[in-house]
């Protein structure tokens, strides 16, 4: 292949990105980014903008362009307008000091802002207008105070000569005195998305939720984050964040990815990602698009209509129509975790007059040992399990969900650990049989995806699944006529939710 002489690929399209939980943006999604807001902000001298999260650079050195341009009849000359873009109106925090260094080289061309190199002449030391200061956390029993990290994972004792991962954005109850009390026309960045919490099999707690509400403290003009839609449904910790954002009404314009990859190529972030304006001056409802298999479906919606955000503006329509009917939800009837008070790791016993499923296979319990569940223990039980075998929200290679993962039937005499929850409880085992091939349905699967974004199910996941008379048996034809779906609904279903085996 031969290049033109003047072929000039880009760096920051290559890099690797630190992990799965510290991504670098795409020099393309951050110009989506940038296109979200009003194109004047590039045109005045006066408009500040701040990166708290600066790890290549990218979002200031595009804005950085977009200025130099915007700014062309202001300042002409081109030196003295670069000098006045860099010290006046860009500013940024990198996360480490690896990262300081790489964004300073994104922006000013050097590594030292007062570099021989830099394109800017007006810095006096080597960081410029992109800090990096190396914070530690601040330990209150055991966990930050801050950000919540594990002092056992993230302690000074366990993580000598290593990164601490204490954001100096977050790690601070003022966050304005960070650039002397300097307000900011637009906060902008993709923020590390979660931390180790010292739980097992590699447990970790969301972060990046901290960033947004940090950034709405200092009250800019606009702020657009990129970060996981995890927060749609679920997700340790984020319940009162996706209270708070879905009640915001200055959230106008929301891009939506169900397949992280589609937006960062070669990255599997869980659930998806999104990436929103927050306009200060203006509020009402959210400019929505979803993008799904190379496909965009748009809405324009208020956030808040139900406690989960539901992704796809076809969905919104179908469970709108389930829930005029008004009938009872499954949410109702589906137990908590611990349906009999088992933890995952119980396992059987020796001698027992009940039969225990647990993640191993089946094995003998003493029922005098359960004191929770006592009332189901000898009904037909509709067994479902707590973790799916992939995530409900999200699709599998050929682009379609499973949604559900091991389903059975107890029959009467047995329990489950914590690894199941109990979906229903029945006197007969037609009843039951007939509510686990509703479960089994196209229909029902689509609903739970709608509500249950991550691998884990749970009683929430079932609250827009409606409860059915199960004397008789359902199917998807059935269903689809009762709730009146028009083809194209049933369309939709069909070529997201794919059959049970």
């Amino acid at each position: 292949m031969i290049l033109s002489t003047n072929y000039n690929p880009d760096v920051l399209t290559c890099l690797a990105n630190l992990s799965n939980d510290e991504v670098f943006t795409p020099p393309q999604v951050v110009n989506r980014m940038l296109d979200m807001l009003p194109a004047e902000l590039f045109r005045s001298k006066e408009t500040k903008f701040l990166d708290p999260v600066s790890k290549s650079g990218v979002f200031l050195r595009e804005i950085a362009k977009r200025l130099m341009i915007g700014l062309e009849d202001k300042i002409p000359d081109i030196h003295e307008r670069a000098d006045h873009i860099f010290t006046k109106q860009l500013f940024g925090i990198a996360i480490t000091e690896l990262t300081a260094l790489t964004s300073r080289r994104s922006l000013y061309c050097s590594k030292r802002a007062n570099g021989r190199y830099s394109i800017c002449r007006k810095f006096r030391d080597e960081e410029g207008n992109l800090r990096f200061r190396a914070i530690e956390h601040k330990f209150v029993d055991g966990k930050c105070k801050f950000c919540g990290a594990s002092e056992s994972v993230f302690g000074k004792k366990v993580r000598t000569d290593l990164e601490s991962h204490a954001y100096e954005f977050i790690h601070t109850d003022k966050p304005e005195k960070l650039f002397g009390n300097m307000k900011f026309d637009v906060i902008i960045g993709n923020p590390p998305y979660q931390l180790s919490d010292g739980g097992n099999n590699a447990s970790a707690s969301p972060i990046y939720q901290l960033f947004v509400e940090q950034a709405k403290k200092l009250n800019p003009r606009y702020m657009t984050m990129i970060i996981p839609a995890r927060w749609y449904t679920g997700g340790k910790g984020l319940d009162d964040f996706r209270s708070e954002m879905l009640c915001d009404k200055h959230i106008r314009k929301m891009i939506d990815y169900t397949n992280s990859s589609e937006c960062f190529s070669g990255v599997d972030i869980a659930g998806g990602i999104c990436y929103f304006l927050w306009d200060r001056d203006n509020p009402g409802l959210c400019d929505f698009t979803n993008n799904f298999g190379g496909k965009k479906s748009s809405t324009i919606k208020a956030l808040d209509e139900f406690d989960v955000f539901i992704r796809y503006p076809m969905a919104d329509s179908i469970v709108h129509k389930v829930k005029s009917k008004k009938e009872k939800v499954m949410s109702e009837v589906v137990s908590t975790r611990k349906p009999f008070g088992l933890a995952t790791n119980a396992e059987p016993m020796k001698q027992g007059d009940i039969n225990l499923r647990y993640n191993k296979g089946w094995g003998k319990y003493m029922r005098s040992k359960i004191s929770v569940g006592l009332e189901i223990i000898d009904k037909w039980n509709v067994m479902i399990s707590y973790l799916s075998s992939e995530h409900a929200g999200q699709p599998d290679k050929t682009g379609t969900f499973r949604v559900l993962s091991t389903m059975e039937l107890l029959p009467p005499g047995s329990i489950c650990t914590e690894t199941y929850l109990i979906a229903g409880s029945f006197n007969t085992k037609e009843e039951a049989e007939n509510e686990y091939n509703y479960l089994r349905t196209r229909f029902v699967r689509f609903l739970i995806a709608q509500a249950a974004i991550s691998q884990h199910i749970t009683r929430g996941s079932f609250q827009f699944v409606p409860l059915q008379d199960f004397s008789h048996p359902w199917t998807d034809k059935m269903l689809y006529e009762k709730y009146g779906l028009t083809d194209e609904e049933i369309a939709f279903i069909e070529s997201m939710i794919r059959p049970m085996e």
